[in-house]
């Protein structure tokens, strides 16, 4: 296929992608098969129609509710459409041709992981460890120069977060940042290599902090300093910018 035929096409699925990834992100944490069967209404169980499953136009059309039992269908479904739709279209600003499509693949799995743990505190090794190996058959493909700096950039993230998993739960004798946030890091170093590591774990950093502090001031109480944070969240934002934008040129 010609890579002009990427972007319309990628853009037109990406509604669909979203919707897949919604039954991921709900289902997966629970342990819940992804396939199964015909789908159904969520209150009434009524087994719906395709016309009534077409990405954001059936939402539109039926207001947001089921045709059959007219139930309100949680925003949660739209909105992880509309998600796929902008890491597409975000994607085709920045790339062209076979990195586009790539750009498409890894947004959708960052997106899935930065919901997932944003509603479980949990990255599923069912994705991260398949970016891991994504990541070094990217470049082996794009790039093969470059293997080997990402392979390093693998295994320094890997050592880097991991070191500190292990030494703020032997201080604080509790866990402070989980083996998914290492897998996850070991694979952004995998696709863009030691000398991104640090751009990401800044951007991450200043997100987490900025998010953890905007929501104490909305709910006007002082940080706990137990509370957890989805650090895979931010993680996979600083993955995506630095993926899309490279490095900051001071590091």
């Amino acid at each position: 296929m010609a890579p002009e035929f990427y972007n319309p096409l990628l853009i037109l699925i990406s509604p669909f992608i979203g919707s897949f990834l919604g039954v991921v992100i709900l289902r997966l944490p629970l342990g819940e098969r992804l396939v199964t069967g015909r789908s159904k209404c969520p209150e009434c169980s009524h087994i719906l129609a395709f016309w009534y499953m077409i990405p954001l136009i059936s939402y539109v059309l039926w207001r947001g509710k089921c045709a059959y039992c007219a139930k309100r269908i949680p925003a949660f479904y739209p909105l992880m459409e509309i998600a796929a739709l902008l890491a597409v279209l975000w994607a085709a600003l920045v790339t062209t041709g076979m990195v586009f499509v790539i750009s498409c693949l890894l947004g959708w799995a960052l997106l899935t992981l930065a919901v997932i743990d944003w509603r479980n505190f949990i990255l599923p090794d069912a994705i991260t460890l398949p970016l891991i190996v994504g990541g070094l058959g990217m470049i082996a493909l794009l790039n093969p120069d470059r293997l080997v700096l990402h392979l390093v950039g693998m295994v320094v993230a890997a050592v880097i977060l991991g070191g500190l998993s292990y030494l703020y739960g032997l201080i604080r004798q509790r866990e402070g940042l989980g083996q998914g946030d290492v897998k996850l890091f070991a694979a952004a170093g995998a696709w863009v290599g030691i000398d991104g590591l640090g751009t990401i774990l800044i951007i991450s950093t200043l997100l987490a902090l900025l998010a953890t502090f905007s929501l104490g001031v909305i709910e006007k109480k002082s940080p706990d300093r137990f509370q957890k944070i989805p650090f895979g969240s931010y993680l996979s934002v600083g993955l995506w910018l630095t993926w899309l934008y490279g490095p900051l040129s001071l590091l």
